[in-house]
């Protein structure tokens, strides 16, 4: 699974919904009702993605996926990428407050990090 670096972007990333209610719905004929039935959700949750006020959560990942035929990370990667935009946003002034460790004033830490994420 790639992971694609959002850092330094100007603009957001695209929402979930947005690809649903610009590409999906109208290349597949679909109405929001019938992508509602088709998924077997409300259309009040439908439309709330597809106008981007609620984010895809795992299960609507899996439903989507199923019946587009892709993965249910293509969905979950385009909501993690419009999450972490909003949160660098939010949060920018207090993050750039935050000292980086040198390297070697924390190898400990450094190795603990290296066995839970690369390895």
């Amino acid at each position: 699974m790639t992971i694609f670096n959002t850092a330094g972007m100007q603009r957001p990333p695209t929402h979930p919904g947005a690809m649903l209610r610009e590409d999906f719905l109208p290349d597949y004929g679909l109405s929001v009702e019938q992508l509602a039935d088709a998924l077997g959700v409300s259309r009040q949750s439908m439309i709330a993605v597809l106008d981007e006020r609620k984010a895809v959560s795992p299960e609507l990942a899996l439903r989507l996926a199923r019946l587009f035929g892709n993965s249910p990370e293509f969905w979950l990667n385009a909501q993690r990428a419009v999450d972490l935009w909003e949160a660098s946003q939010s949060i920018k002034h207090e993050v750039e407050k935050i000292k980086p460790l040198d390297f070697a004033e924390d190898t400990d830490m450094l190795v603990t990090i290296a066995k839970y994420c690369c390895f």
